[in-house]
């Protein structure tokens, strides 16, 4: 399942020009028709994801969702509004965490709600730590709307050149994140234990948004590329006591 979202998610980096990105996710979409037709293609992903999708009737439209969505990654036009951001990330983050509850088999509204939330803030948080990637490649993900809002300098995104009206719009979209997860965690009583392992990107999350804040939010800091020693650590702590 994460091997056919790495296949869908760096198209973008995949291809030389929009037009063999948009023939890349064309092939994944009818790979996906093959799968639920019940000839799959011979693809060393797309084999193992065929024996999935039928031992566990994985639902079809999500993805459909996931590859349309990485059509967006194919632009260099900023989103026009937040709203439009948080579709995005719904579409390429929460919809992958619905297909792995799924195949963790777990059909619950309240899993799903907080698997909702979670996505988002986990791909608010991932936008905001590849900015700099993104932007060398010209392609930005921070909305019009808050580039003008806060009064962004377009150059100065453009040549990674850090300034605080960019670190006040980052620190938004940061609080929009932790929010989300909030949201997530005030659902714990009602969610199954099995559903934690495809929730567990929340605690990672949060250590991204912390090491944000320590930063003053400017995304272009060379110590947020550092790795934490800690991760699989606490990760393990995390699944293990159940906590998200």
């Amino acid at each position: 399942l994460y091997a056919f979202n790495l296949e869908v998610a760096k198209t973008r980096e995949a291809v030389s020009e929009p037009m063999l990105g948009e023939i890349r996710l064309q092939w994944w979409r009818e790979a996906i028709e093959c799968i639920y037709e019940g000839s799959p293609r011979r693809h060393e992903v797309v084999l193992p994801l065929a024996k999935l999708v039928t031992e566990l009737a994985l639902t079809r439209e999500h993805f459909d969702v996931l590859i349309d969505v990485r059509a967006r990654d194919l632009s260099e036009d900023a989103p026009e509004s937040l709203d439009a951001l948080l579709q995005y990330a719904e579409g390429t983050s929460a919809t992958l965490i619905w297909l792995a509850l799924e195949a963790l088999g777990i059909r619950s509204n309240a899993a799903s709600e907080a698997a909702r939330h979670v996505g988002i803030a986990w791909a608010l948080t991932g936008l905001v730590r590849a900015m700099p990637f993104h932007l060398s490649q010209r392609r930005l993900y921070l909305p019009e709307e808050l580039i003008a809002r806060h009064g962004i300098q377009r150059r100065n995104l453009l040549e990674l050149r850090p300034e605080p009206a960019i670190a006040s719009a980052v620190e938004e979209i940061a609080a929009l994140a932790r929010e989300h997860l909030k949201k997530a965690r005030a659902l714990k009583g009602e969610i199954p234990q099995a559903a934690i392992p495809a929730l567990l990107l929340a605690p990672l999350a949060d250590m991204h948004l912390r090491r944000l804040a320590k930063v003053h939010y400017d995304p272009f800091d060379a110590r947020l590329t550092l790795p934490s020693r800690f991760v699989g650590i606490r990760l393990a702590m995390k699944m293990m006591t159940g906590r998200y």
